[in-house]
């Protein structure tokens, strides 16, 4: 009853006029597979409700029948009714908790899982858009909340209902004339709850976002500490922080004086309720209309009603933050990634590793103007293609245009002669093999991260892959080698080390065309040197693409393709540039002399 499957959260869009609320939608589509527990769950909640219901009745019976009588057996015989019905009550109702947690607990895990899976389907340009401490909230605290409320809409809210009814039926059972008084309680702790409602909604959507505030800045001050610390920003990074907290709990002060009311405007009803049933039914016993008895399981059930309003109360508590929580949830659910998978993708790829872009342009939504405009590029096998141009010119989102962080939006990349949009892509992974521009390591070790395109290579693999990137040396020092363990995010090797393990990685996975992101950058001139001669050896027969700064690393290059401003504004050897290409003359004399650039 409780598979690991999905909840089917990507099932079709609903029309407007068809949802009543995002938060129902949501709970409807993800709890559909949980119909068999969620009904046993339903008549565990009505048995236990029922025999709840039913003891006042017998417990006035016991105070008319035996206690005003004097009639022992009477009292020990339906003592032991009561004590009977009372198991049957705690055992109903650990069996509804049960099945209330386990699955409030799956609803949870399925919808991580639909954020996830979506969120994994995203392009650059959406988790750009989000941003990642609001995904990462997303799917932590947001999907809590919802989470929190199916448990104790399961676990509570199921049997309010039930037992609002049933008390109502049996207290008018016992007095229509008492009952009055249930008639004005019940309205009034209506009207009381919803105008306290209406007025937490938009308060717990602030408390969402400014919690995606805190995150974010926290984010960044860790990630970037040693920025903090290099130009003395303590003080200012700690404003920042103190204002974002301070933002966040002046939210949360405000959600919690309007919870901290409703509890007491709820007791004050509940007790004058109980007053005025004492005075009224005092006076009925006086009169001879009613007993003892039924004033004790009139009292009994108007405290049931009253808790199942409570229950109620507690509810609507937690029902505007799910809610905006679930509107959270479902934008990135709604939310299509640029990079459409192939209908019918291409399986296999004549392996030759030939590039080829035409024509090719991208532009950001909303942009005013295009990051890209008809760029034509070819790279063949066997050589080494590299692109050049000034900060912001485009270069690595055209690189990222290959194994299609980004899709573009005008004209075609070609791999083999067939459109990357069109290649499956697990082909795609195995035949590009990209090492970025700011380099990332998972936690784990050495041999984990090295592994991660080819998990069944060798460590003689990954020694040779280390030894090409010039990384052997200082693994090899490491305590533990292949083994020796690596932070997330490669925080505790140094910047060089973590581009030369980005470098092995990528050789280990053995692409037939490997995209250089300004992957040198870190390096120093003789390591940088060192390994764009073992990488020549190595990629000899497949595509190489270089994107970099330094003029150094890609002189010697077969093909150089300058970019300025999105476009190509040249392309062949360094000594036909520096002759007829004024762009690329100007970058290579801004790094090197006259002399040494010829």
């Amino acid at each position: 009853m409780f598979d690991d499957g999905a909840c089917g959260i990507f099932a079709r869009p609903v029309a407007d006029s068809e949802r009543p609320s995002v938060l129902i939608r949501l709970l409807r589509t993800c709890l559909r597979p949980y119909k068999k527990p969620i009904a046993l769950l339903v008549l565990l909640q009505f048995l236990q409700t029922c025999a709840t219901l039913y003891l006042p009745t017998l417990n006035a019976d016991i105070i008319d029948q035996g206690v005003v009588e004097g009639d022992t057996g009477y009292i020990l015989s339906f003592g032991a009714l009561m004590i009977g019905i009372s198991l049957v009550q705690v055992v109903c109702n650990i069996g509804a908790v049960y099945y209330g947690a386990r699955t409030a607990a799956a609803l949870g895990r399925d919808m991580r899982a639909g954020v996830f899976d979506r969120v994994q389907s995203f392009s650059a340009r959406e988790v750009g858009h989000f941003g990642a401490p609001s995904l990462i909230t997303r799917t932590t605290n947001d999907v809590q909340q919802i989470q929190m409320l199916a448990l104790m809409t399961f676990t509570l809210m199921v049997s309010a209902p039930i037992m609002c009814v049933g008390g109502i039926v049996l207290a008018l059972g016992l007095d229509v004339p008492l009952s009055g008084v249930l008639v004005g309680v019940v309205p009034v702790l209506a009207i009381c709850v919803t105008l306290i409602v209406r007025r937490l909604r938009p308060l717990f959507r602030q408390m969402q976002v400014r919690l995606d505030t805190v995150n974010r800045v926290l984010r960044e001050q860790i990630t970037g500490n040693r920025v903090i610390r290099a130009f003395v920003r303590d003080e200012y990074e700690e404003q920042r922080f103190r204002k974002a907290n301070t933002d966040l709990t002046e939210v949360a002060l405000g959600t919690g004086n309007l919870l901290a009311l409703m509890f007491p405007v709820v007791m004050t009803v509940v007790n004058l309720s109980s007053i005025a049933v004492v005075w009224f039914g005092a006076h009925r016993i006086d009169s001879g209309g009613m007993q003892i008895g039924d004033l004790t399981a009139f009292l009994a059930y108007l405290m049931q009603i009253v808790m199942s309003v409570m229950m109620a109360t507690f509810m609507f508590m937690m029902v505007p933050r799910a809610e905006v929580c679930a509107e959270r949830i479902q934008e990135v659910l709604d939310t299509d990634s640029s990079v459409v998978p192939p209908v019918a993708p291409v399986t296999e790829l004549r392996r030759h590793g030939h590039l080829e872009i035409r024509g090719a342009g991208f532009r950001y939504p909303g942009a005013e103007e295009p990051v890209l405009r008809n760029i034509d590029l070819v790279a063949r096998p066997g050589e080494t293609t590299a692109v050049i141009g000034s900060t912001g010119s485009g270069k690595s989102t055209l690189l990222g245009l290959v194994p299609r962080l980004f899709d573009a939006t005008d004209g075609e990349v070609l791999v083999d002669g067939v459109d990357v949009r069109t290649i499956g892509s697990e082909v795609l992974a195995r035949t590009v093999g990209l090492v970025p521009q700011k380099p990332y390591l998972f936690a784990g070790t050495v041999a984990t991260n090295l592994r991660y395109g080819n998990p069944d290579a060798t460590d003689e693999e990954l020694w040779h892959a280390l030894e090409v990137a010039q990384a052997k040396e200082f693994v090899q020092r490491l305590e533990g080698g292949l083994d020796a363990p690596v932070a997330q995010g490669g925080t505790n090797v140094s910047g060089g080390q973590r581009q030369r393990l980005a470098i092995a990685r990528t050789l280990v996975q053995r692409p037939e065309i490997y995209l250089f992101d300004d992957s040198f950058s870190a390096l120093d001139y003789a390591t940088d040197a060192a390994l764009r001669a073992a990488l020549a050896r190595e990629t000899a027969e497949a595509t190489v693409v270089i994107v970099a700064q330094r003029v150094a690393t890609i002189r010697d290059a077969d093909r150089i393709v300058v970019l300025d401003e999105g476009r190509v504004v040249g392309t062949g050897r360094h000594h036909e540039l520096m002759a007829d290409n004024e762009t690329y003359r100007e970058i290579v004399l801004s790094q090197l002399t006259e002399a040494e650039a010829a």
